[in-house]
């Protein structure tokens, strides 16, 4: 997932850098309309929170059968495990890769790439994105 408009500023680590407002980025990131519609028609509350991502868990996965939504729900998937992180683990944060892709940096140092996760999650169910969210926490 390229970003591009986020831009191409590094910093000495030479990881892209988020521009001076992260709390925009986080809130554009933590859209995810596809992931959020569909859990809507299942009857799941997007909170961003862990429960949320359990909701998630269960509900049936119509959306395996489109091969046109399947990547854009994997995508979403993973924004939103790395938007419920962000806002729950203390020191967690967006960081944006030269490449464009979102991770989640920890405050252990530690990158998450949540949106490769969300992929699986979308295509095979496992790992579960609640699962997930817990081997991150512990870091």
């Amino acid at each position: 997932m390229n970003i591009p408009f986020l831009g191409h500023r590094h910093d000495r680590s030479g990881t892209a850098a988020l521009p001076a407002d992260p709390e925009s980025i986080a809130a554009l990131l933590s859209e995810c309309e596809l992931l959020r519609s569909q859990a809507d028609e299942a009857g799941v509350r997007l909170d961003d929170t862990p429960a949320s991502l359990e909701a998630l868990d269960q509900v049936v996965p119509r959306w395996r059968d489109d091969a046109e939504i399947l990547p854009r729900l994997g995508n979403d998937a993973g924004l939103y495990l790395g938007t419920v992180v962000v806002r729950t683990v203390p020191g967690a944060a967006w960081r944006i890769r030269p490449d464009g892709e979102p991770v989640v940096r920890l405050a252990s140092g530690r990158e998450v790439e949540v949106v490769e996760s969300g992929r699986e999650w979308a295509t095979s169910g496992v790992p579960e994105l609640s699962q997930l969210y817990a081997e991150v926490s512990e870091f």
